[in-house]
């Protein structure tokens, strides 16, 4: 890695000769101006307000504007001829406990390399210092015409140092938190506590940028005169109206994107709820097991099987009765062919010789 600054950490009498290279990167894409009806490219020129010309980066310095618009000229030699000795220098000034930094402090990332082989035992010597004592040295440095404080700690075999703002530098977060008061009771946070343990930790290694992965399908799908991917619908969202209901349903979603039963959580029991009894048009008593029991039940068929007994018989009965009845009465045309048949005997008899 290439270094950005050479210099020394100083550690009491002890002097370190390191380099300071950036401990991390970005992969951010970045883009260009151009002139949307030709896609030509737009660039600034630097112009020289009395001279009214275009000047080169070798004419262009520094300076410093009153309040009275006088420009105060600055070089690099008036800069570097600062009476501060941390112009080439880590000054270590204390040692502290890592929580007693403020993550709100905390800037740009650096790794200290040693600066050769003399340097080895220096920088291992406060390497093992800083991990025996679990603490953090906390460091003055001057770097990019301005000093800055930092924090050096171990990371893995080398010593890294975070640079830190000052104390004057951090906003306090007055207006920030809501002025209105309100009461969270135990049950809401006993939901936002099992959402938390639902969730569960993550590696920061599984974690990428699918904004930037999406941003270069895009430009690859532009450059290859295809359909750039079409963007997935926005998830809705709404009011939260119940914040119960609203960590619940979060809980249950976590549960089953980690592959859980809707009810299924470690060391914890399901909440078994008694369902009312159901509605019935006649609301019989029954008594369960026992020989009471059973004698009722062969009580009640015995008096089924007389009943369809007594009705079976009845019915025979009726029917008897509605045949014999029916066999005893004649009927209208009966009589009617009787009366005819004893009318032509007797018109017969007359017509007879006596």
């Amino acid at each position: 890695m290439r270094s950005i600054w050479n210099g020394a950490i100083s550690f009491g009498l002890v002097s370190i000769p390191i380099k300071l290279v950036n401990a991390t990167e970005s992969h951010s894409i970045s883009f260009r101006q151009i002139h949307m009806e030709d896609g030509g490219r737009i660039r600034y020129r630097k112009f020289c307000e009395l001279e009214d010309r275009e000047v080169s980066g070798a004419e262009i310095g520094k300076g410093y504007e009153d309040a009275d618009g006088t420009i105060i000229p600055i070089s690099e030699e008036d800069l570097a001829q600062l009476p501060i000795p941390t112009a080439r220098t880590i000054e270590i000034v204390a040692f502290v406990p890592f929580e007693r930094i403020d993550p709100l402090h905390m800037d740009s990332a650096y790794y200290l390399a040693a600066s050769g082989a003399p340097a080895a035992k220096p920088y291992t010597l406060l390497r093992e210092a800083l991990k025996r004592s679990n603490k953090v040295a906390i460091a003055k440095f001057a770097l990019r015409g301005r000093e800055r404080l930092g924090m050096l700690r171990v990371v893995e075999d080398a010593i890294a140092m975070h640079g830190l703002l000052w104390p004057d530098e951090v906003r306090a977060p007055e207006g920030v938190a809501p002025d209105t008061r309100v009461t969270v009771n135990d049950k809401e946070l006993d939901l936002a506590d099992a959402l938390m343990d639902t969730l569960g930790e993550v590696d920061l290694g599984d974690l990428h940028d699918e904004y930037r992965e999406a941003l270069e399908e895009l430009i690859a799908a532009k450059a290859a005169g295809e359909t750039p991917p079409q963007a997935p619908e926005p998830a809705v969202s709404g009011k939260v109206l119940d914040l119960m209901a609203a960590l619940e349903k979060s809980v249950r979603a976590a549960k089953e994107s980690r592959g859980e039963a809707a009810g299924e959580t470690a060391g914890e029991e399901a909440e078994v709820r008694r369902l009312p009894a159901r509605k019935t048009a006649r609301a019989q008593p029954k008594e369960v097991g026992g020989k009471k029991s059973t004698a009722k039940k062969a009580a009640a068929r015995k008096t089924a099987a007389k009943k369809t007994a007594a009705k079976s018989t009845s019915t025979a009965k009726s029917e008897s009765t509605a045949k014999s009845t029916s066999a005893a009465k004649p009927t209208a045309t009966t009589k009617k062919t009787a009366a005819k048949k004893t009318a032509a005997k007797k018109t017969t008899a007359r017509k007879r010789p006596a």
